[in-house]
This record gives C-alpha cells, structure tokens and sequence, in this order.
C-alpha cells in the first residue's frame, strides 16, 4: 500500500517496488511505474495502485459426478497481474489520495472472476464420469486440466491477468458416500483378517495336536519301553531263582553225596566191626562187654556174684577153646 504524506495543497506519494502506481490528470495517464515517489495536487489528482506480486486465492468447488454423487474438490490458484495498464482500465484499482487505501475491493473482483472459471471447468469435469473412476484418478486429472483452461480463458487475458499456478489438495466424496465406497474394502480387508485369524488358530489347533500325538508317543514309548524292563526284571529274577536253585540243588546234592560217603564210612566201620565181633567167642565178647561197662561206670559199690552166674562164667570159659577149634 501506498504512503501518502500532505502539505497543504500538496501531497507526496511513496509507494513499495511490488505496486504498480498510475497516476492520472483529466483522464490520462501521465506517471506510471512501479516503486515510484512523486508530489501531485490532490485536487486535480487520480491515482491507481496495482499489486505486481504472485497471489492465491482459496478454491473450493462442489460438483455432481456422472451418477449423480456430490464430490468435493479444494485447492489453490495463483495469479498474478501481467498487463497493470490494462488491468487499470479495466477493473478500478484507485486508492483514496488521503490514506493511500483502495476505494473498492479490486482483487476480490478479480479473484471472483478466476474462482467462477474454475469453478465451471470442475463441474465440467466431474460431470463426466463416475464418482468411482474421478476417485480412482484422483486430482492430478483434473488440475492439469484445471490449469490449462484459467492460463488459455480470455476472460482472464483481456484485464491483464494470468493464473500461474493450480493446485488441488484434494478430491473427496461426502462422508456417507466415502463410508458406502469404503465398505467393500473394509469388509474384503476384514474377511482376510478373518481368514488370517481362522489359519492362525487352525495352525496353533494343528501345532497343539502335533504337541498331543507327540506327547502320546512319547508316553506309549516309555510305556513300552517300561513293559520291556519288567520284562527283562522278570526274567533276571527268573534266572536268579533258577541259578540259586541250580546252586541250592548242586550243593544239596554236594552235601548229600558227603553225608553218603560219611554214612558209608560209618557203615563200612560198623561193619568191620561187626565182623571182628562175630568171630570172637562168647566169652571174649563177655569180658569186652563187661570192660565198656566198666569203663562207663564212675564207681562200683558192690557185686553180687551168684553160683549160678559163676557157674555159667566157668562154663563159658571152658568152652571157648573147643568153638575156636571148630570154627
């Protein structure tokens, strides 16, 4: 903006390298440039103050698409002033010679016209196809068409002005439209989450029962390998049992083979004699008889001798020699 100093009947204009300032006397321009500082007589005086830097303007259009479905489009345009002669006379960009400020609202003019041909080229566009196929190609479509049309608009060239820029943020259908288009996917995407989750659990079912059939071998192994070592106790302890029975027998058999040899020799013993006895006479056998007694007797307080049991002693006597002889 414009810094205007007053003295009285005459005033000193200032104004920034980015305006283009036009300065008019009965109706004709006789300054013009950009950056200027000049005095003037505000009474005869009419003064236009152009912009020369890039602006953007806010776009935001709603269109219908081919099936009838509202889609939204937001994005930025920048323009900037390209003839400020031109512009000048055609659109009324003078500034109030007491504050420097513009009378009426010039860029919004120009904004408006901009925004009304970008606003027709999206509704041409997304009337064109399906909400379906314009949200599958997204914005870069649309902008570059956008683009070519405000750059190419005579409606923009004959005021002197350019759009430079065109950039769309983005392209989006209402918010029941874009739960209805979502749902297809989310419910493709939750049937796969489904179908991860069931394969899951099945292979976590698989593994348990992979860890319940090895357990069970495990178990039928050391069963079987349990049945096999009593198996084979048993049959040690049924080999002791024979081998300490063996060994019973074997020594019975050693002790009873002893106990007939020494019965035997006993017997041989008792036999011998046995037969010195049996060829002795009586009377010998007699007197033996009586010695052992004897022998077996600690005392004798007396002996009561008969005249028969003498008699039959003598008779005995006398008749050994005689048997002997015989014999």
């Amino acid at each position: 903006m414009a810094t205007i100093r007053s003295f009285g009947f005459v005033a000193q204009l200032r104004s920034e390298a980015s305006s283009h300032v036009i300065r008019y006397r009965n109706g004709r321009a006789v300054q013009s440039g950009r950056g200027l500082v000049f005095w003037f007589v505000p009474e005869t005086a009419s003064i236009a103050e152009l912009p020369m830097d890039d602006r953007e303007m806010t776009l935001f259009v709603k269109g219908r698409s081919q099936d009838f479905q509202t889609v939204a489009v937001q994005g930025t345009i920048g323009w900037h002033v390209v003839d400020p002669a031109r512009l000048a006379e055609r659109v009324d960009f003078s500034i109030d010679l007491g504050n420097g400020k513009l009378r009426g609202e010039p860029i919004e003019k120009i904004q408006a016209r901009i925004a009304g041909i970008a606003n027709q080229a999206v509704q041409q566009y997304l009337g064109q196809a399906p909400v379906r196929a314009l949200l599958d190609a997204g914005p870069a479509p649309l902008r570059e068409r956008l683009q070519a049309l405000v750059a190419a608009d005579p409606a923009l060239t004959d005021i002197g002005v350019a759009a430079v820029a065109v950039r769309l943020t983005n392209l989006t259908p209402t918010s029941e439209l874009e739960r209805a288009l979502q749902t297809p996917t989310f419910e493709a995407l939750q049937q796969k989450a489904d179908e991860a989750t069931f394969q899951r659990r099945a292979l976590a079912v698989e593994k348990e029962r992979a860890i319940a059939e090895n357990e069970l071998a495990n178990k039928t192994e050391l069963a079987r390998r349990e049945k096999l070592l009593i198996a084979e106790e048993a049959e040690n302890a049924r080999n002791r049992a024979t081998g300490a029975a063996e060994a019973q027998q074997i020594e019975a058999g050693a002790e009873a083979e002893r106990i007939r040899t020494i019965e035997s020799a006993k017997a041989e013993t008792e036999r011998q004699h046995i037969a010195i006895y049996r060829d002795l006479p009586p009377a010998i056998l007699l007197g033996l008889a009586a010695q052992q007694l004897a022998g077996k007797l600690d005392k004798i307080e007396h002996v009561n001798v008969t005249p028969d049991l003498l008699a039959t002693v003598l008779s005995e006597f006398r008749k050994g020699p005689a048997v002997i002889e015989q014999r």
